[in-house]
This record gives structure tokens, sequence and C-alpha cells, in this order.
């Protein structure tokens, strides 16, 4: 059932608290981090939250229009140099089942299905639901996933700030009044049509896969050359702090000893996995620190995203790396489902 719109209200205050008191303190990300901040620390009071669904994933569309809005032709002709760092996207999914698996079945003790799809740097709903399907607990699922997501993203600014001095006030884009009409309208039309296209030929991360389709076509078609304005990015960083936090409601105290914390474990092993690969494409001179280590943090693909047009990172090398990674995940799921399921 829809959540009563007095609660949704009521969450969405409570999210621009969030962006107030982040702005007050001069934290970074106020609009992504202070939303999430509040709306989880709510969820962990027993506080009766809900977000609006449906904008909360039209915003997603609007990562990837920005995302395609950056696949110029030039971009195109750099895609070859990013072949051998792509390359470490399987070893690196290999490395993360490997040490991941074990943790969560031997440690944790989960059991297989849910220990495999816990383990796995899919996408989070996909991961939910292919677990579900092969046997899976869905609320474990859900909030490993959930933690992965928050603590990459919370921790995330803080390495990409004070490791790389790098700054996290980058220009989201132009003001909305600054973009030609007409290109609003193909923006417009690139999420529309993309999101329905997508969920039509049942792609998975339809909301933002099929948007930055239709984005690089126009792009590639010189009918776009203007990111989606930044009012449209702030809103869709506020929209998804508030999805994070808002994932959290409900939890009990046992699933904050158990579940919780065996995410957050699993966390730091994905951390040192991931600066560790990091590492290896700096050292190859493939690419820069902070788009070697956002490439392969394993965030939500829109959440990176973010982070790295506030970077000023190169957009379409972290996302490259994302989406291969998320399809191998995924396209590997129903072969590795039989294998996990309980005999």
């Amino acid at each position: 059932m829809a959540a009563p719109l007095p609660r949704i209200a009521a969450t969405l205050a409570l999210a621009l608290a969030g962006v107030a008191l982040f702005h007050l303190l001069r934290l970074p990300l106020p609009w992504l981090l202070g939303p999430m901040a509040a709306c989880l620390a709510a969820s962990l009071l027993r506080f009766p939250l809900a977000a609006p669904p449906r904008i909360a994933v039209a915003m997603r569309a609007v990562l990837g229009v920005a995302v395609g809005a950056a696949i110029t032709p030039e971009l195109i002709g750099r895609l070859p140099g990013m072949a051998l760092s792509v390359a470490l996207i399987v070893p690196f999914i290999a490395v993360c089942g490997g040490l991941g698996v074990p943790y969560f079945r031997r440690v944790c003790g989960f059991d297989r299905p849910t220990a495999y799809f816990a383990a796995m740097p899919g996408g989070f709903q996909d991961m939910v639901l292919l677990g579900m399907t092969a046997g899976g607990d869905p609320r474990a699922l859900s909030l490993v996933h959930a933690t992965r997501v928050l603590a990459i993203v919370a921790v995330m600014p803080a390495l990409v700030s004070g490791l790389w001095g790098r700054s996290l006030a980058g220009p989201l884009g132009e003001p909305a009044s600054a973009v030609p009409p007409a290109e609003l309208l193909v923006m417009l039309a690139c999420a529309a049509f993309g999101w329905w296209a997508a969920v039509k030929v049942r792609l998975f991360g339809a909301p933002i896969l099929g948007p930055m389709i239709a984005a690089i076509v126009a792009s590639l078609a010189g009918l776009l050359h203007h990111r989606p304005p930044a009012e449209a990015i702030l809103a869709a960083q506020f929209f998804i702090g508030t999805g994070i936090g808002v994932l959290y409601r409900g939890v009990t105290p046992r699933e904050l000893r158990t579940t919780v914390l065996a995410a957050l474990g699993y966390c730091v092993i994905l951390t040192v996995v991931s600066a560790a690969f990091a590492e290896i494409v700096v050292h190859l001179g493939l690419a820069e620190p902070v788009e070697s280590f956002l490439a392969f943090a394993p965030g939500g693909q829109a959440e990176m995203v973010v982070l790295a047009i506030v970077a000023g990172a190169d957009v379409a090398f972290v996302v490259t790396h994302h989406l291969v990674r998320i399809t191998i995940v995924i396209l590997a799921a129903p072969f590795v489902a039989r294998r996990a399921r309980e005999p």
C-alpha cells in the first residue's frame, strides 16, 4: 500500500532539516549526506518514515541523462584506453566473492544463497531480487546492501577530500536558466523515452540505464551539449540520500547487532580490496587516484555518479567501470544461483 501523504511530508521535512544542519556545520555534500544522516537517525529511533518511491526512482533518470550527456565523440575515442582497467573488473569481482562468501557463510552464519548474494557487489535491488529467487533471506540481503551503499557513500567524501585534497564543491552544472529550452526538452525526452524503452526490454537498472543510453545517442547526434541543470542534480542527491536513510526503518536491535554489524565488517573488506585494485590502476598509469578509487568503490551506481560529478572526476571513466561490474554480476547470477541453493 502507498504510504500516507502526511508521513511522506514529515520525512521530506526531516530530510530538509538534515540539509540545513549540514550546511550550518559546513559538512560535505549536504544535499546527499544531510538527508541520509537525518533519515538514518530517525529510522534507528523507530520514527515512521516513508520516502516517495516514484520521485526517488525518477531522480535516477536525471543522473542517467547527466552521464549520457558526458559521452561525446571525443570520449568515445578514449574507450580503448580504458580496456585494461576495465578488464580488472573480472578479478575484482572474483576476489570480492572469494572473500565475501566465506565471511558471510562461516563468520556470520548466513545460509548459502544469502551469503553469495550478500557478497556480490551488484546493484541493490538486483541482488535482493535474485537472492530471493535463489532462496536467500530478503531482509538480510536488503540490510547488507543498504549498509554497503550507505557506508561507501559516507566514507568516500572524506577519502576524496582528505587523502587526495580534491574539493567536493565542483560545479554540478549550469542553472536551468542558462540551459537552452530546446535542450531541456531533449533531456526530458531522453529521460522519459529511455526509461520506458528500458522497462519494455527488461533492462536491469532501467531508470538510470535507459535515460543514459538515450542521452548518449542525443549527445553523439549533436542534440545535447549540456548536463542537466544544477537544480536537477541537487534534487537527485536529496531524494537518493533520503531513500538510503529510510531503508533502515523498522530495523531491530538484534538486526543491528548481527546483520548490520556483519555488513559493516564486509565493507572494511571491500574497501581494502577496492583500494588495492585502484592502486594497481594508478601504478599502471591508467588513471588518477580519485578516478581509480571511485571506479572500483562498490557503492551504488547513482551515488558514485554524484560523487564523480561533485569531485570533478572523469564521469565517463567511473561509470564505465560500474556498468561493467554490475553487468557481469547480474549475468553470472542465474548460473551461480543454481549452485548457491541449499541442498
